[in-house]
């Protein structure tokens, strides 16, 4: 289809059809032959080696890494743009897949902006060598999410995660939650409240935690509806003590991760829509080829319009998303509304291709050996992944209108 490709680059056209290969040659036809391995109970036996060691050879395991360390960097230019063709290609083949890779590319951002220069090279050189290495970004905790993000920045709405400076140390306490390669990242990025008596935005602060830190536990992983071949995990910190230069940014750290939230967002949206492509493609060549009642499906007018639906929707998301990454790429003063825009929408759109596709293959549809309903899970997880959508809908506001729309009410 023309307008998959229409506007990018060469370069980018190039990375496509390379991500497009590995999904085809490689992702799809494991998800096929081992569709019950998802369901496996042992989260590190779910996703074989070799498929990250396939990524890591054409280069998409360590985007964002800087050159000098073995990484692949993009032109800055379009930066976001092309994170948002490779991962909805990869998410095209398995979204756990591409959300696994993905993080990795996202705290890569983070680090280079903010990791001094030798915790830089020890980091990402691990990252680079070690194809089975992952990265993970922790903020969600058991009594506060997305809704942090109302926004009210009061001292009540601030993280129950605390860090508190020791000598050349910091003491971190609290438990994390919800946390994307939480079950088996090698490094985390941690968020804590390093002064209680401020607002979020002036009192939390990121710091590097290495999995092996004493203090630290994995406390279990999520099995999750949708997105298995991601390990979702919990995360214990129990007098845990890093060096004072793991310390990130002090005080400011949730609007300087701006960097890591705005193309996240990008990416999830365009993860979303490859879980999208890869229905509308498995549908429209279903109802091309099923015959009932006489014709192939796609004769019967009921069917033929709901595949225009489909089509119709992904186009729709995939102007916005590339509206918005533009927008990122470009620093222009309306990305974190369009950021949000983006996320919300095609997590609602996508689900409604979802749904069409689950439909239109019939009884096939529902079965776990057939790969649709695959689809369907992995669609219904993206609607609370990176923020419900009411809170990107509160934040969309926000951002039209700073000084009015979730202005903070006080106590009742």
């Amino acid at each position: 289809m023309e307008w998959i490709e229409r506007g990018l680059s060469e370069e980018q056209k190039l990375m496509r059809a390379s991500c497009r290969a590995f999904v085809d040659d490689f992702v799809a036809p494991f998800i096929r032959r081992n569709w019950q391995r998802e369901w496996l109970m042992d989260p590190e036996a779910r996703l074989p080696a070799e498929i990250l060691q396939q990524a890591d050879r054409i280069g998409i395991r360590t985007l964002g890494v800087p050159e000098e360390f073995g990484g692949v960097q993009l032109d800055p230019a379009t930066e976001v743009q092309s994170f948002a063709v490779i991962a909805e290609e990869i998410a095209r083949g398995d979204s756990g897949l591409a959300d696994k890779l993905v993080q990795n590319w996202k705290v890569s951002v983070l680090l280079r902006r903010f990791a001094p220069g030798h915790l830089q090279e020890r980091w990402f050189s691990e990252l680079t060598s070690d194809t089975g290495f992952l990265l993970a970004h922790c903020l969600t905790e058991p009594r506060g999410a997305s809704d942090r993000w109302l926004p009210y920045n009061v001292p009540e709405a601030a993280m129950h995660t605390r860090a508190v400076p020791d000598g050349e140390h910091w003491v971190i306490n609290g438990r994390k939650q919800f946390i994307s390669n939480g079950y088996d990242a090698g490094l985390f990025v941690v968020y804590a409240n390093t002064d209680p008596g401020v607002g979020m935005l002036q009192g939390t602060s990121s710091f590097l935690v290495p999995r092996n830190t004493p203090g630290l536990t994995v406390a279990r992983c999520n099995e999750t509806i949708g997105c298995r071949f991601m390990n979702n995990g919990e995360l214990v910190f129990e007098n845990l003590r890093v060096p004072g230069d793991h310390l990130l940014v002090r005080g400011e750290a949730l609007g300087k991760a701006g960097i890591y939230f705005r193309p996240g967002k990008i990416i999830q949206a365009a993860k979303n829509l490859g879980v999208g492509m890869a229905a509308y493609e498995r549908t429209a060549e279903y109802v091309q080829n099923y015959v009932q009642g006489g014709r192939i499906l796609i004769k019967h007018q009921a069917v033929a319009l709901r595949l225009a639906d489909m089509a119709t929707r992904l186009a729709a998301v995939r102007a916005l998303v590339r509206e918005a990454a533009r927008a990122v790429d470009e620093g222009a003063a309306d990305a974190d509304a369009l950021c949000n825009m983006a996320k919300v929408f095609a997590s609602e759109e996508i689900m409604k291709v979802a749904q069409h596709a689950m439909e239109l293959h019939g009884g096939n549809g529902a079965m776990l050996d057939f790969g649709i309903e695959k689809l369907f899970r992995d669609a219904s997880i993206f609607l609370h992944m990176d923020a419900t959508a009411d809170i990107s809908r509160f934040k969309i506001v926000k951002s039209m209108f700073p000084r009015t729309a979730g202005a903070y009410a006080g106590p009742e």
